[in-house]
C-alpha cells in the first residue's frame, strides 16, 4: 500500500510554532512524508526548515537554544519618533535567526516543495513565494513572512514591501487548494478565540491593544477559512490540530520545548484516531 499524499500547512504564532516540529516528528514516525509544506509568519520558517529534509529534532535543538535577545533588539534610534516610528525592534536579528534555523538559502535547494506567504503593504494582497508562487530569495521571503507590525518593519522582496502573512491568513490553508493529495494537515498555533487565562507576557498598553485587535482579526479569519474549506465540495479532508492556545506567548522562547511536545502528542493522537 502506497504512503498517503499529505500537504502540511503551518500557522504563525512565534514561539508557539515549535509545536510544528513536534507534529512533524510524529508524522515521520508514522511513515508520512509530506509532499508540500506551506507556512506563514514563523510557521513559514518552520516549513522551510522542515522542507530542507533536516530532522525535526535537529531543528528543535536550534529552536530551544533561542533567547529573547536573539530576536528582540530595540530600535533605539526609532523610539524618539514616538508614534511615527516604523517599528519597535530592528529587523536584522530576525533575518539572522532565519539563516540560523533554515540550513539552505534558496527554494531550489529544498528537498520538498515549500510555499510561504506574506502580505504586500501597498495592496493588502496575500502573495505566495516558492512552489506555485512568485520566485524570490528564500531568506527575503521568510523575513517578509515574519514582518509583524508593530514589532518589525516591513521587509523587501523583489522590490516591494511586505508584512507578515498572518495578517491575511494566519493558517494559510487556501494555498493547499488544487494540490492533489489524500488529506491536508493544518496546524493552528496562531491567535484564537479559545485562548484563556492570563497572558504569558504583557507588553506596554498601546502594543497590547494592537496585539489584542490583530489577534481577534486573525482568529476570525482562521475560523472563516476553515468554514469555507468544509463547505466547498471537492476539497480533500482537512485534519485540524490546535496543540497550543496560550495567550501572549509569541516571544515565550523559554517554552519552545513544551510547545514541541504538545505538537507531537496532538499529532500522535490524531493519527491514532485516523487508523
Amino acid at each position: 500500500m502506497s504512503a498517503p499524499r499529505v500537504v502540511v500547512v503551518l500557522g504563525g504564532g512565534g514561539a508557539k510554532t515549535a509545536a510544528h516540529l513536534g507534529a512533524a516528528r510524529a508524522l515521520r514516525e508514522a511513515g508520512i512524508v509530506p509532499i508540500r509544506w506551506i507556512g506563514t509568519s514563523m510557521g513559514a520558517v518552520m516549513a522551510a526548515a522542515l522542507a530542507s529534509g533536516e530532522a525535526p529534532e535537529s531543528i528543535l535543538g536550534r529552536v530551544t537554544a533561542i533567547r529573547r535577545n536573539d530576536v528582540l533588539r530595540t530600535d533605539w534610534a526609532a523610539l524618539p519618533r514616538g508614534i511615527w516610528a516604523r517599528a519597535l525592534f530592528r529587523p536584522a536579528p530576525v533575518r539572522r535567526l532565519i539563516e540560523r534555523l533554515v540550513p539552505v538559502r534558496s527554494f531550489a535547494e529544498l528537498a520538498t516543495p515549500c510555499t510561504v506567504t506574506a502580505v504586500e503593504v501597498l495592496t493588502g494582497t496575500e502573495v505566495a513565494f516558492g512552489a506555485d508562487g512568485e520566485p524570490a530569495s528564500l531568506v527575503d521571503a521568510l523575513a517578509a513572512a515574519c514582518a509583524l507590525p508593530p514589532y518589525f518593519p516591513p521587509a523587501s522582496v523583489n522590490g516591494r514591501t511586505f508584512y507578515d502573512g498572518g495578517l491575511r491568513a494566519a493558517v494559510p490553508i487556501g494555498r493547499a487548494v488544487g494540490i492533489e493529495c489524500n488529506f491536508v494537515v493544518a496546524i493552528h498555533t496562531a491567535p484564537g478565540f479559545d485562548e484563556a487565562g492570563p497572558p504569558v507576557e504583557v507588553p506596554p498598553p498601546l502594543v497590547a491593544a494592537t496585539d489584542t485587535a490583530m489577534g481577534w482579526l486573525m482568529a476570525g479569519s482562521v475560523e472563516l477559512q476553515r468554514e469555507r474549506w468544509d463547505l466547498t465540495p471537492g476539497r480533500p479532508p482537512l485534519v485540524w490540530l490546535r496543540p497550543v492556545s496560550e495567550r501572549g506567548a509569541m516571544f515565550a522562547a523559554d517554552r519552545t520545548a513544551r510547545y514541541a511536545d504538545a505538537g507531537y502528542h496532538a499529532m500522535k493522537h490524531v493519527l491514532e484516531e485516523m487508523k
